[in-house]
């Protein structure tokens, strides 16, 4: 198996552990603040769709050519890039008032496409570090492995949240 293909590999999994915890849940479990940070796990789910839509950004440059052009959302916020903390505050703000349905909804869609968009691009130009000066020495590979890994942050944290508060 080749570096990008276990990388898809990788992504999908973890996409198929997301939808089988996330249907344990009923709705009530899903939008209640009793999770990290007093966030409820729909605004997890609200949290890690934002940060995808900047991968997704970066993606479709990669694999359309040019600049990222991210989400006019985004431009609201021109700090996002200096602070993860800043921005994660911002984007509950923003993002709190969705339903569990649209969230949960929108953040499935993202996961797709950003899948798709590492399928379209070659492992190549995916793994190459200097193809896209815009990403200052990171590669696209990099951009896929930092999702998966903030992915799994986040379903860590829920799977061991959820086993606790279950036996209680």
């Amino acid at each position: 198996m080749n570096m990008k293909s276990h990388i898809l590999t990788a992504l999908r999994e973890q996409f198929a552990q997301w939808e089988v915890l996330l249907a344990s849940l009923n709705e009530k479990q899903s939008i209640s603040p009793a999770f990290d940070l007093d966030w409820s796990i729909k605004d997890v789910i609200t949290h890690l769709w934002g940060w995808q839509q900047i991968s997704i950004a970066r993606m479709k440059a990669g694999a359309q050519g040019g600049e990222p052009v991210f989400p006019n959302w985004l431009l609201e916020f021109p700090e996002w890039d200096e602070s993860a903390k800043l921005t994660n505050n911002w984007m509950h703000t923003n993002f709190h008032q969705r339903s569990w349905v649209e969230a949960h909804q929108k953040w499935k869609e993202g996961y797709a496409l950003l899948i798709d968009l590492g399928e379209q691009i070659t492992e190549r130009d995916l793994l190459d570090s200097d193809r896209y000066p815009w990403l200052k020495g990171y590669s696209l590979a990099f951009i896929l492995v930092a999702s998966y890994e903030h992915h799994q942050e986040h379903f860590d944290k829920l799977t061991a949240w959820l086993s606790e508060n279950r036996k209680s």
